[in-house]
């Protein structure tokens, strides 16, 4: 055939298909036209209001989304199809709202066709079918056949806006996000999260002026297009940090969605992190960790932390975060340690090569907020899965991939996982945990210094053989060291009461005398600062008196150039001090302090 030929073959096709459009605009101006009679007559509906507003609001929707369209694609090899789909909405439509009249003056109070319960049952069946039409509407649009015929842009208000103005720019962003194409609904969704973000007037709007704007956003967070459900997810991240609102979200189904997300291959890092930080927030309410754990949270988080290397280390951090709010109630923790394998996934992501600093410290944290809690048997569970060897690992300084505060936080999840109360001592110590410490106390800096004195403080108060131990390490003269060199009176108490228990086992005492210089220092330490003796000063004098129980003790005691300290004490009646004296004993003594004393 010539091009002639082809011409005059194309010509009647073009023809129809200008006849199929006028078709098309005049079914619409018929739905419009329907659509805006009913929302118009239900004005002087009276009995059941709520369901009336309810039905507007779902007539309005469908309104704005026809009225600001034109269908496209008739070109598109499946152009047929999408315009068969809009045709039958739009007849759909015209049909439903046409029907719908007749209940509005049954709705008038003056007769109601069948009684009040008939009458609100034909309601809740038009609010239904008008559900049902707006997502068709939504389905035509995402397939391509329809697009926006105008695309006029309501300016963000500026600071200092009325409730009004916000009011009337979040309700235009959320009809967008409605029927919107694909690039207005992004921008829609990112203009939506940022005016969240930056004024707490729009949070009270999406949740109690938009008619339902959480349920639109609820659905967005399984939108195919991934910088939409980014944005969505950040807007109702925002609303969960929002005491007033955060159950709002709750109620509007949210969680499972969220879930669903962290849990999805093909959601973006971006979306996942965005959907833990909302758990995070949720989770807040110990109320909403028992809804996150049914719709499979616990699981969904520890899938994310045992694909810590392919998850990034934000949202690793991130589901920490939220396990730990799990774990702060006793049955979802027993679920987590018996039947989620919460404990060996934790144990393996703490010292893993892999783990970036911040994971392993999130980790390590959860580990002992799990073991702190419950009856004994998730301390056991954290104990057997080998966390007390990886917790004393992470103390090496010989290592370049752990910082400073993941030593702090070991010390942290040692002292709840072994020593409070004490537990597996035996296999703390066999781990190395006394020399970790005594290097961190010789070399560490100030935070981990105080934190390594916490645990040995600890440690001496558990058992002699532990006390032995400990003076077998070398932890005596560091102990007066630290003393020394102490600037708060915490630091001081702790310091001088390890010494204390340290020297109250004999074979600690003889060591420690042997040390010419330790039996002085403690003698200067008494010197006179304050009026009253300090706790740190009582457990110096119950050291001495320990000493006293040996001759060698006695005459370190007696030959220090520091003795005046104790004089002064005994003179001040200091109850202690007196009886270190009279224990001391000797003529040499009795001339130096005159006698002043009379137990």
């Amino acid at each position: 055939m010539g091009e002639a030929g082809e011409e005059e073959a194309a010509a009647p096709a073009a023809a129809g298909s200008q006849e199929v459009e006028a078709d098309e605009q005049g079914m619409l101006a018929e739905a419009l036209d329907a659509v805006s009679s009913l929302a118009s007559a239900s004005l002087s509906a009276t009995l059941f209001p709520l369901k009336w507003q309810l039905i507007r609001d779902r007539l309005n929707r469908l309104h704005a989304g026809l009225a600001d369209i034109t269908a496209t694609g008739a070109d598109d090899e499946n152009g047929e199809g999408r315009c068969d789909a809009f045709v039958s909405l739009l007849r759909d439509v015209a049909a439903a709202a046409r029907e719908a009249l007749e209940l509005v003056p049954r709705s008038q109070g003056r007769h109601y066709g069948g009684g009040k319960l008939r009458l609100r049952s034909d309601l809740d069946l038009l609010a239904a079918a008008l559900d049902a039409h707006v997502a068709r509407l939504d389905e035509v649009y995402a397939s391509g056949a329809l697009a926006r015929a105008r695309a006029l842009v309501v300016p963000r208000p500026g600071a200092g806006a009325t409730r009004d103005d916000v009011r009337f720019y979040v309700r235009d962003l959320f009809a967008r996000l409605r029927v919107g194409g694909a690039e207005v609904r992004r921008e829609a969704a990112a203009a939506l999260a940022e005016v969240l973000r930056d004024d707490e007037k729009c949070v009270r709007v999406v949740a109690s002026d938009v008619p339902d704007g959480v349920g639109v956003l609820v659905a967005l967070l399984e939108c195919p297009d991934a910088r939409v459900q980014e944005e969505a997810l950040e807007a109702v991240s925002v609303i969960a940090g929002s005491d007033a609102h955060r159950g709002d979200l709750v109620v509007g189904g949210v969680i499972a969605p969220v879930v669903r997300v962290l849990d999805a291959g093909a959601c973006s890092a971006a979306a996942k992190e965005r959907a833990a930080g909302v758990l995070c927030r949720l989770t807040q309410n110990s109320d909403n960790a028992w809804a996150v754990a049914a719709h499979g949270g616990v699981t969904a988080l520890l899938n994310v932390c045992t694909d810590h290397g392919a998850s990034g280390g934000e949202l690793v951090c991130a589901a920490c975060r939220v396990l730990r709010s799990l774990a702060g109630v006793d049955e979802i923790r027993k679920y987590m340690v018996a039947d989620a394998g919460a404990v060996p996934a934790l144990v393996s992501l703490s010292q893993g090569a892999a783990t970036d600093d911040a994971a392993r410290i999130q980790s390590m944290e959860l580990l002992a907020a799990i073991a702190s809690g419950g009856d004994g048997s998730a301390r056991e569970a954290v104990i057997q899965e080998g966390a007390v060897e990886s917790l004393v690992r992470a103390l090496d300084p010989s290592s370049p991939t752990r910082s400073s505060k993941a030593r702090e936080v070991a010390l942290r999840a040692i002292d709840a996982v072994c020593l409070s109360p004490p537990t597996s001592t035996d296999r703390l110590l066999a781990a190395g945990f006394l020399d970790r410490v005594l290097s961190l106390l010789r070399n560490g800096d100030t935070t981990l210094q105080h934190s390594a004195l916490k645990a040995a403080h600890r440690l001496c108060q558990v058992s002699e053989e532990i006390r032995k131990a400990m003076g077998d390490a070398g932890f005596m003269p560091e102990m007066v060291s630290v003393l020394r060199a102490a600037k708060s009176p915490e630091t001081r108490d702790m310091a001088a009461e390890a010494i204390c228990a340290l020297v109250s086992v004999h074979r600690n005492r003889k060591r420690f005398v042997q040390d010419d210089r330790s039996v002085a220092q403690l003698l200067q330490l008494l010197g006179p600062d304050e009026e009253k003796p300090t706790p740190a000063k009582r457990f110096l004098l119950s050291t001495l008196m320990h000493l006293t129980d040996s001759s060698s003790g006695r005459r370190k005691i007696m030959s220090s150039e520091h003795v005046r300290n104790l004089e002064k004490l005994a003179e001040t009646d200091v109850l202690d001090a007196k009886r270190i004296v009279k224990k001391l004993g000797g003529s040499k003594l009795r001339s130096i302090f005159h006698g002043i004393w009379s137990l």
